[in-house]
């Protein structure tokens, strides 16, 4: 079975680094099952590849006691000495990654830790991957997580096309990826895409995929399913899995909300007018909503709905047939269900609204063809690197042709009553950007993506102790196709 993995960083050859694989050295590893070589086909300043070969024994298979509990191993008499195993990518493979590539799989790199650390160009090739699903379930897995996808059925025989295509797939992954990532989604998702382990699971082989997706399942689309079959379909670890991964969702939303907002709308109501009797973030449901309206939308995404505040205005508007919002929260998910009283709305009325798990910096089909999407203060929630990767998911895959998106302006903090200099509003802000900032983004998205961006802001306008215009409280940009 073979893998390449290949970057156009330059220089390229800081692969090398990254991998702990010298690009000059022929690397070798004994793995028990066989023998794993890494080799660099290519290595110039332009492009380096590593190739990962993993030569199976076959008769070490069937020495393996193990192997015999694969379901592989029991789908005909002679299946220990005739299958697939040696030749396509599967759980042998993932556990040669994690040999080979443990030190680059935990993001560490001696010579190179600023460089492991940010995304750069990475493309994997498998020749051969075993795949029960075909390519609607690689893309189901990998296009979330922010990968384009060249997929090629394998023929049964080349010399009688009749037979038509096998199970086994031609995969490239090309991605602006850190390599840790790449390595964590192949050793995860491998298996899964195979539906097969070569070995027994336990209890072990749950903190295995916590380790390894931790950072990234819980916001995956089909997290059950990668769960499952990740383990086996065992209903028991699955649901181990499944409850350790949310774990830290422990918190009501509701409460969380109250008190994280506390502060911020607190400070935003000492800087507001004498008399002023309307809540800023009221006013910013009432400017994303007049947006809404005045697009002619019939389908909305709320994105990062949280607890439903703006899903329950959208639901009062009869114009609109349908409303999705998608949040990474179970519990604030459960929560906005109970604001909205899903349990007893009219099954007319309930045929509108649906709620999503999922992560705004996921690709995710489901979020296409939509008129509109609300992006109400939660941008600056996302980690800076991951602002990309949100650009691409929602202007360059979802693309619905109205998106409204509102942030805090960082120049009127000095305003806002107890919030110390430097400092943000709220206590999960990741940042918060000043006009310009907000400016050059927006164009810049709007210029990659193909949109007209318009900027204006939310609440009154504001003068700094010089006099100069600090503008309003919250930015709002429209972005229209």
């Amino acid at each position: 079975m073979l893998l390449t993995i290949s970057t156009t960083h330059q220089p390229a050859t800081d692969l090398g680094f990254l991998l702990h694989k010298n690009p000059g050295r022929h690397h070798v590893a004994d793995l028990g099952f066989g023998t794993a070589h890494v080799i660099y086909p290519e290595a110039t300043e332009e492009r380096c590849s590593a190739a990962v070969l993993v030569d199976v024994d076959p008769v070490g298979l069937v020495r393996d006691s193990r192997s015999t509990r694969s379901p592989a191993a029991s789908r005909f008499a002679l299946a220990q000495y005739v299958n697939d195993r040696p030749y396509v990518a599967s759980s042998f493979l993932s556990v040669a990654l994690g040999r080979l590539f443990g030190t680059a799989m935990r993001g560490r790199s001696k010579e190179r830790q600023e460089l492991a650390d940010r995304p750069i160009p990475l493309e994997a090739w498998l020749p051969v991957a075993a795949c029960r699903g075909g390519e609607d379930l690689a893309r189901r897995l990998f296009e979330p997580l922010g990968y384009a996808i060249q997929a090629r059925a394998l023929p049964l025989d080349a010399q009688f096309p009749d037979w038509g295509d096998s199970r086994y797939l031609s995969l490239r992954l090309a991605a602006q990826a850190r390599l840790r990532n790449l390595l964590e989604h192949l050793y995860v998702l491998l298996p899964v895409l195979d539906d097969d382990k070569h070995y027994w699971v336990g209890a072990d082989e749950v903190s295995k995929l916590l380790r390894r997706g931790g950072q990234w399942l819980a916001a995956h689309p089909d997290h059950d399913l990668i769960a499952r079959r990740y383990l086996r379909h065992d209903q028991r670890l699955t649901r181990d899995a499944l409850a350790a991964l949310f774990a830290d969702e422990a918190a009501d939303p509701d409460r969380s909300d109250l008190e994280n907002d506390a502060g911020e709308e607190s400070a935003e109501r000492q800087a507001a007018p004498v008399g002023q009797r309307v809540p800023l973030h009221a006013q910013r449901l009432a400017a994303v909503l007049g947006v809404i309206k005045a697009s002619g939308a019939r389908s909305v995404l709320d994105l990062g709905c949280g607890s439903g505040k703006l899903l329950t205005e959208l639901v009062r508007q009869p114009g609109l047939r349908r409303i999705v919002g998608l949040d990474v929260s179970h519990r604030a998910l459960a929560a906005a269900g109970r604001r909205l009283h899903l349990d007893r709305m009219a099954p007319r009325q309930r045929e509108r609204v649906d709620l999503l798990h999922g992560s705004l910096t996921y690709r995710d089909s489901r979020l296409r063809g939509f008129d509109a999407a609300a992006v109400v203060e939660v941008i600056e929630h996302l980690d800076p690197p991951r602002v990309g990767a949100f650009e691409h998911a929602l202007f360059g895959h979802a693309r619905p042709d109205t998106v409204v998106l509102t942030t805090p302006n960082a120049e009127y903090n000095v305003l806002l009553a107890g919030l110390e200099a430097g400092s943000f509003r709220h206590a999960d802000h990741r940042f918060e950007w000043t006009r310009g900032q907000f400016a050059k983004w927006a164009e810049g998205v709007a210029a990659r993506y193909g949109y007209q961006a318009e900027l204006s802001g939310v609440g009154p306008e504001g003068t700094g102790p010089d006099g100069a215009g600090l503008g309003c409280p919250s930015q709002l940009a429209v972005f229209r196709r």
